[in-house]
């Protein structure tokens, strides 16, 4: 190549090195046309390049360079920069990685690592759950010495928030669920002639399992989310850092709050569920199975049994304590992205919903073996 003019650029080969290139002049947008003309002119085998000499170098002649790298087959490692021109180079090499993804493997090696990677993962979650119940544990007892702790106000929004608002949903669904396993039991039982234990069949159903159970699953869809998207917003706009910053707790303030609202309305939404399922079968039995409301009541009085409703309630507070948990646990893991509150927030729904299923029902079958 010629030799450099002013700041026109331009190659050199090195006379003692035929493999090295020389650069010289201004490497800018404004002689983009003509280092293009060059870069993609015949130099041979490349072993290494020169750009000490370059006095002008921007974002466009950094870009030309990496893609003659590529076409050369060489790598970036080749190339010596000036100090003053490092940072540049390592701000473009990192956002101009043009290679194409890797293929997903789906042989029988990545899907064994596939699959351990999700186990690791789901070890991790559970390692990370027990260790937040144990540090809200902690706290809470430093809540019980130092009541000035408890934040009482947040603490009654969140029950009007987790209660009151999800009575009118709880009602509905049980009522509609009750009368559901009253049509269901009746078409079985009719062909006995045992019409008449439909009463039991929506008693029992309702106070030892659907009611808890629908309410559980209600507020882990409805509940857990909220929490996981409330503190997962203040996560990412760098609000949860603030409130450390001033010396507050975030568990004080954003966890415990909200595990005691739910701790008391849970049971309180439970028993409003037992009673609205017990209802629904009780409109089922009155308008399509001839039991008329006295008999159907009667009935109910007779077989009842106060151990069904203590086994429902029982369960109530340790799905509170699940759902509240694992709701503010996913919102704190937020990264501090919009996709990270998404992601967290679908992760929260799954994670309550399916760990109040799987106490449930460990629950049934203990309650069973030791004979309530």
């Amino acid at each position: 190549m010629g030799a450099t003019r002013g700041n026109v650029p331009s190659i050199d080969t090195d006379p003692a090195n035929s493999g090295r290139l020389r650069l010289r002049g201004q490497w800018t947008l404004d002689h983009a046309l003509a280092v293009g003309k060059m870069l993609r002119g015949d130099h041979g085998r490349v072993r290494s390049v020169d750009v000490t000499g370059v006095e002008r170098l921007d974002s466009a002649g950094v870009l030309q360079l990496l893609r003659f790298a590529r076409r050369q087959g060489i790598d970036y490692d080749v190339f010596s920069f000036r100090e003053d021109h490092l940072a540049l180079v390592a701000a473009i090499e990192d956002v101009a990685d043009e290679r194409p993804k890797k293929k997903r493997d789906y042989g029988f090696q990545a899907a064994l690592a596939r699959l351990g990677y999700a186990v690791q993962d789901n070890w991790n979650e559970v390692v990370a759950l027990m260790s937040f119940l144990g540090e809200n544990l902690v706290k809470l007892g430093r809540t019980v010495v130092q009541p000035r702790r408890l934040r009482i106000t947040a603490t009654v929004h969140h029950m009007e928030q987790v209660g009151l608002d999800a009575v009118p949903l709880v009602t509905l669904l049980s009522f509609l669920v009750g009368a559901v396993i009253a049509f269901l039991g009746s078409t079985i039982l009719a062909d006995f002639g045992a019409t008449i234990l439909v009463v039991e069949l929506v008693n029992i159903a309702f106070l030892r399992e659907f009611g808890v159970l629908l309410t559980a699953i209600l507020l882990a869809g409805r509940t857990a989310s909220a929490f996981t998207a409330q503190i997962g917003a203040m996560v990412s706009r760098e609000e949860v850092d603030a409130i450390r910053t001033l010396g507050l707790d975030p568990i004080d303030l954003l966890v415990i709050p909200r595990v005691l609202a739910l701790l008391v309305m849970l049971p309180l939404l439970t028993f409003i569920a037992m009673i609205a399922g017990l209802l629904g079968g009780m409109s089922v039995g009155a308008f399509s199975l001839d039991i008329p409301p006295q008999a159907y009541y009667a009935r109910m009085h007779d077989t009842i049994e106060l151990r069904h409703f203590l086994v429902g309630m029982s369960k109530a507070p340790l799905f509170a304590i699940v759902i509240g948990l694992i709701g503010c646990l996913e919102g704190l893991q937020v990264k501090g992205t919009a996709q990270s509150v998404g992601e967290r927030t679908t992760s929260s729904v799954v994670q309550t919903i399916s760990l109040v299923i799987i106490i449930d029902a460990l629950a049934a079958i203990w309650f069973m073996h030791v004979g309530w």
